[in-house]
């Protein structure tokens, strides 16, 4: 007899779980734990149905995934409460007396009070409803409400609508999972390729009047035998790790979170080996499970939701033919006996992009076919000519390589490009396995060259739709982290891979070592961009001198764009945008002949500053206070709008006492500028930073500048943390009050705000670094300090800075995801002596490392 008291059954359940969890881990059995558990949550059911004296009229059923037989230890409790008429005032109050003490007991359940009529109608206009209903099992009360939902159910749906809208829900679900099964902190139940994938299938099973299971599929000869085995292997090895992250996790979690990675691999006997950990083992098993979870619902799905009347064969280019909306052959299994039609056939897909896919029987055949990729057939002139084909074709060249990558047809053509199918990436801005990462890259190149996406990229678009050779671009795109995960320096082994591929593939010389200078230099443009100073010409020539001229700094340009939005969603912001952009406009100046730093130059500036401040009175150079202030660096280092901003907002009050702060929207399209004008002093750039902390405002970047007459000018880009949740001018306005009073009341610094660790770096290692580099024509030294990423930073820094007397002349700010690269110019002459360079440095590393110790 269970214990009926809420307190009494919560420490019941809590120990049953237990219980099956140790002994899982002893003799781990997906179906036979499930099968336990579900038995525990039937007894404990029925058994308070019964004492609740819930009306032997009324039946109670389990549906969803309770009533489908597979309940995860802390997954929810689905139940419907069939009634045969209306519940009256009575029933309602045993019912809500039964809810309670399932709640009470610990049990999530979600629960619903309907008639069978009732249930009739929402299924008509509810597809969730609908899809937990075709999953349902009684489990107390009269079988026949239960019986006569059953056999009216199908016969009330539209069962053509139902599959259809299946089909599109799983579509929005896989979009909410950015469309890959490749994130590295994937979520095993929902994301691609996981179980829900596999739950579709039987749902349209069921759509299309079969039994859902394995053997029934089989039976009605839409699956193999072969493809049984392998879908019961995927199915036990997917239900494997959701029950021991239930367990480990003590909660319903279905995301594969860093967290528990590896304690999973550790769990399931992943052995750390030389080139990778035991968590990354466990993580590629995962990938290519899901891979291939994608493939049979993609094959099964064509085949559960092919029309009543199936349209006659089309010959395209034989032995391919369109077959409605898909490519087949004839004979079907075609390209699995004559693999050199395998290009072919993804060809035929860029020149049609009408069709949707591969017929399920041909997409088996491509799936069978790519074992025949050996070194011969990479050798054939004639495949290395088609794979060539794909790249250069103007339709789908992303979508084709993506399929191919999924059907593992790139890996086994490209097995350099094999070896970083799943491969992760801990470096704190990833968030693909790195295989996506360069399928994403692809992609955003591809997108560049299309008109319809101009206004996401305007440059990119204008570059790339006038670039002579895309294709080149897609190659080095392929290439340019194929070496990731080996060792040693990646762009450097990736450009030997890519020297290797050009001339087995016979392109010619000019065009391998275009791709190969791209691959070994992908990094580059962004290093200057975000850590050097652009107004310096120095900087500007030895760049230009890199890259030699407007072709190669063009393609340069465009991959690293795509490069870093493909890193992840979070990493790219209209800054980081604007700093490439300068690069890019600045060199491409050098190598048009026209230094960008020159006298002329800075005449030109100060005009094009004038003709803005024209409309505010400023007619002559020689009106704008500002400028008698300032030496010719800082007509370079700041935009020219920046310049008429400064001017305009400091006129009249030029070598004023008091600190003035100006604030306004963000030219660059996000965020905040704001302009702090005031003596310069001691600690000025901590008290800034401390104002900003409290305030909630992440610093982007500092452009700090020191007058002639001893006045700090800086300017700050600046984005809120958490969004803007007021009207701009009304943060504005606080910005601009706030600070000043802070500034001019110079209370003593506050200690700074606490900060949460982020999460993937207690579980994974990241080294904080130090850099100091040499003496700059200015008189200053960057600083480059390269750590993980938290609230408040930036002000831990400037009061080790402050309590070291530094000098702070300019900081370029770069975060990128959870890890910064920040880099501060300060002055050079207190760092000539040894010692000080080295109590700066272990009071930095003190400060980063007493809270970013990983666990």
């Amino acid at each position: 007899m269970l214990p009926i008291s809420g307190a009494a059954l919560k420490t019941h359940l809590q120990q049953v779980r237990q219980t099956l969890y140790q002994d899982y881990l002893a003799h781990p059995n997906p179906q036979r734990l499930l099968k336990c558990w579900q038995r525990t949550v039937d007894q404990v059911l029925t058994e308070l149905w019964h004492s609740h004296r819930c009306n032997r009229d009324n039946a109670l059923v389990a549906v969803g995934g309770y009533g489908r037989g597979e309940l995860y230890p802390y997954s929810d409790i689905d139940v419907l409460l069939l009634l045969p008429h209306p519940a009256d005032a009575p029933t309602i109050r045993h019912i809500e007396q039964f809810i309670s003490a399932l709640w009470d007991g610990g049990l999530e359940v979600g629960h619903s009070v309907r008639t069978v009529e009732d249930c009739l109608t929402e299924a008509r206009g509810d597809l969730t409803i609908a899809t937990a209903l075709a999953e349902m099992r009684p489990l107390a009360g009269p079988r026949i409400l239960p019986q006569r939902l059953t056999q009216s159910l199908r016969q009330s749906l539209d069962l053509s609508a139902f599959k259809i809208g299946k089909v599109a829900e799983q579509r929005q679900r896989h979009k909410k999972h950015h469309n890959t099964a490749f994130n590295l902190e994937p979520n095993l139940k929902d994301g691609p390729g996981g179980l829900r994938d596999l739950h579709t299938i039987f749902w349209l099973a069921w759509g299309s009047g079969l039994k859902p299971g394995w053997t029934a599929l089989s039976q009605a000869g839409l699956i193999t035998p072969r493809e049984v085995v392998r879908a019961r292997q995927q199915r036990h090895f997917l239900q494997d790790l959701r029950i021991r992250l239930h367990g480990l996790a003590q909660r319903r979690e279905d995301r594969l979170l860093f967290d528990y990675q590896t304690a999973l691999a550790r769990q399931m006997n992943f052995q750390d080996s030389f080139r990778r950990r035991a968590s990354e083992a466990l993580m590629q098993t995962y990938y290519k499970t899901a891979q291939s979870v994608l493939l049979l619902n993609t094959i099964l799905l064509e085949q559960l939701n092919q029309p009543e009347i199936i349209p006659s064969p089309i010959a395209l280019a034989p032995p391919f033919m369109r077959q409605g909306e898909l490519l087949g052959t004839e004979p079907e299994n075609l390209l699995a006996t004559d693999p050199n039609l395998l290009f072919e056939g993804f060809l035929l897909l860029q020149h049609h992009p009408d069709l949707r896919g591969f017929t399920p029987a041909a997409l088996r055949a491509v799936w069978r076919g790519k074992g025949q990729i050996d070194a011969a057939f990479r050798a054939n002139p004639l495949h290395q000519q088609k794979f060539l084909e794909i790249l250069r074709q103007p339709a789908r060249t992303a979508d084709v390589l993506r399929r191919m990558n999924y059907y593992g047809i790139l890996g086994r053509y490209i097995p350099a490009f094999g070896r970083i199918v799943g491969q992760m990436q801990h470096d704190l801005y990833h968030v693909y396995t790195v295989d996506e990462h360069t399928l994403r890259v692809v992609r955003n190149l591809r997108r560049f060259a299309l008109p319809r996406y101009d206004h996401e990229f305007p440059l990119c678009a204008q570059l790339m739709q006038g670039f002579d050779r895309p294709d080149l671009l897609y190659l080095a795109a392929l290439f340019h982290d194929i070496a990731k995960g080996r060792g040693g320096n990646h762009a450097q082994l990736g450009r030997s891979d890519a020297l290797y591929f050009c001339r087995q593939h016979r392109l010619p010389r000019q065009d391998t070592q275009f791709v190969a200078w791209l691959v070994e230099q992908h990094l580059n443009l962004s290093a200057v961009a975000q850590k050097q100073d652009l107004s310096d010409t120095e900087i500007i020539q030895n760049f230009a001198r890199t890259v030699g001229d407007m072709r190669r700094l063009t393609a340069l340009y465009l991959l690293t764009v795509a490069d870093i939005c493909g890193t992840s969603p979070m990493v790219w912001n209209a800054w980081k945008g604007k700093l490439l952009e300068d690069l890019y406009r600045l060199t491409s100046q050098y190598l048009c002949g026209q230094p960008p730093n020159s006298a002329s130059a800075t005449e030109s500036r100060q005009q094009e500053a004038l003709a803005i401040l024209k409309h505010y009175g400023l007619t002559q150079i020689t009106d704008v206070a500002l400028w008698k202030t300032v030496e010719t660096a800082y007509f370079h280092r700041h935009e020219i709008q920046d310049i008429a901003w400064h001017a305009r907002s400091l006129q009249g009050r030029v070598g004023s006492p008091q600190t003035i702060v100006r604030a306004r929207l963000s030219p660059v399209g996000e965020g905040f500028q704001v302009l702090i004008y005031s003596p310069d002093r001691q600690g000025l750039f901590a008290h800034i930073c401390a104002y900003f902390d409290r305030a909630g405002q992440a610093v982007m970047a500092a452009r700090i500048h020191t007058t002639l007459d001893q006045h700090a000018l800086d300017t700050f880009q600046i984005l809120p943390r958490h969004g803007i949740t007021d009207h701009y001018r009304t943060t504005l306005k606080r910005l601009e009050s706030e600070l000043q009073e802070r500034l001019h009341h110079w209370a003593p610094l506050p200690p700074p705000l606490k900060s949460r660790l982020p999460r993937q770096l207690k579980h994974f290692p990241f080294q904080s670094r130090i850099l100091l580099g040499e003496q700059e024509r200015d008189g200053t030294r960057p600083l480059t300090l390269i750590t993980g990423d938290r609230p408040g930073l930036l002000y831990r820094l400037a009061c080790v800075f402050l309590r070291h007397n530094i000098d702070l002349k300019g900081a370029r700010i770069n975060t990128l995801g959870e890890r910064v690269e920040d880099v501060f110019l300060i002055a050079a002459e207190p760092l000539l002596d040894p010692v000080v360079q080295n109590r700066l440095r272990d009071d930095l590393l003190k400060e980063l490392n007493q809270e970013f110790q990983p666990t």
